[in-house]
């Protein structure tokens, strides 16, 4: 893509250099990310810069940016695209490489063989999509391979089975869902990953699917360009099953909960009610808000590549961590593998360990049952 293409496909004539996608980012000053300058170096300078690494890599895809510019333009999809010339450059951290690396070959960016991919269901009763399931649950990479995430899959796995929700897995045929693939600019890799998944889906007649990470959520519902499958993100079908009295809670949980809106589920698809809905229909708990939360809420720093990219300084995630201790809250609920693991790593970074528990909503959910 040349400099005249970038310009006419994110309309950078319309941008009015007010600055505010710079003002908002929330790791500009961390990571002296000034998206303004790149847009206008492209667009009124007519020159391409691939600014220096940290710089770079350091947008999480949060979308801040496109919530506030009053020209409606989508800066962050404006970086990604100069990533994807930076990936065809080979100007890549070797931590990225290696993750794209291990999508094309083992299915995940994690370097797991595919064979253990659905050992997280082992003592559990979840059939396999092919078994005359009605709801397809895709559990992601990190729900099926990182160990602390193992327990968000396996704790709405047992809340779809008290309901008697027909739900089936891909097993050990599920592969990468590709939403960090396409946040990381590899968007060749991005497109092999939507016709080998769309070719598995039609393969056994997906019609509904359920996730729990926001940002699979988000690549099936906006960036496959289908529309034969219905996706729900994990909130929404547990606030549906509540609505309609088919979660019957038996424990009280007795928690002051404080809950952290993801981007991917917040700012880029709107999706603010239904987890807060789960949430306040648990047994004795309180809901407390963060003074930034839903459309103001602050990135955990998780997305857009940045699991494989570590940018030095301060991590949102402790500020998140931080806000919820000073509010009173025993547990942070979130409802993002992402969020979960760059937030508990947070509380032992920030000495608050004792202090406070990270849980996802599933694993709330199933501790009430």
């Amino acid at each position: 893509m040349n400099v005249q293409e970038l310009v006419q496909k994110h309309k950078l004539l319309e941008c009015i250099q007010c600055g505010m996608c710079t003002g908002c980012c929330p790791v500009a000053k961390k990571a002296n990310l000034n998206v303004r300058r790149y847009m206008r170096e492209v667009s009124v300078l007519g020159k391409l810069n691939i600014h220096p690494q940290d710089e770079l890599w350091s947008c999480t895809n949060c979308s801040t940016c496109a919530v506030r510019c009053p020209k409606d333009m989508f800066p962050y999809e404006f970086l990604i695209d100069i990533r994807s010339m930076a990936v065809e450059q080979g100007q890549i951290a070797p931590t990225i490489r290696d993750a794209l690396e291990s999508i094309f070959k083992n299915g995940n960016p994690w370097a797991r063989i595919r064979s253990k991919r659905s050992e997280w269901s082992q003592g559990l009763n979840v059939k396999h999509i092919s078994q005359g399931a009605e709801i397809l649950y895709y559990v992601g990479c990190t729900s099926a391979y990182d160990p602390r995430i193992q327990s968000v899959a396996k704790s709405l796995a047992t809340c779809l089975e008290k309901t008697g929700v027909n739900f089936g897995v891909l097993g050990d045929e599920e592969s990468c869902c590709g939403s960090e693939v396409y946040g990381m600019g590899e968007k060749g890799l991005f497109e092999f990953l939507i016709e080998e998944n769309m070719k598995l889906f039609n393969k056994y007649n997906v019609t509904q699917m359920v996730v729990n990470c926001p940002h699979g959520f988000h690549a099936f519902k906006n960036r496959y360009n289908q529309t034969s499958i219905e996706v729900q993100h994990h909130t929404q079908l547990l606030a549906k099953l509540i609505e309609k009295k088919k979660l019957a809670f038996t424990k009280e949980v007795n928690k002051k909960v404080i809950y952290h809106d993801p981007c991917f589920l917040g700012k880029q698809n709107n999706i603010y009610e239904e987890p807060r809905k789960v949430i306040e229909n648990l047994p004795g708990i309180k809901l407390l808000e963060f003074d930034r939360s839903k459309s103001r809420s602050l990135c955990c720093e998780g997305g857009g590549g940045r699991m494989w990219v570590d940018i030095p300084g301060p991590r949102l995630a402790e500020i998140r961590v931080k806000d919820a201790v000073v509010a009173g809250a025993d547990i942070l609920a979130v409802a993002c593998p992402f969020c979960l693991l760059t937030i508990e790593d947070a509380v032992k970074t920030t000495g608050n360990e004792g202090k406070i528990q990270i849980m996802d909503i599933a694993e709330l959910v199933a501790q009430a049952l």
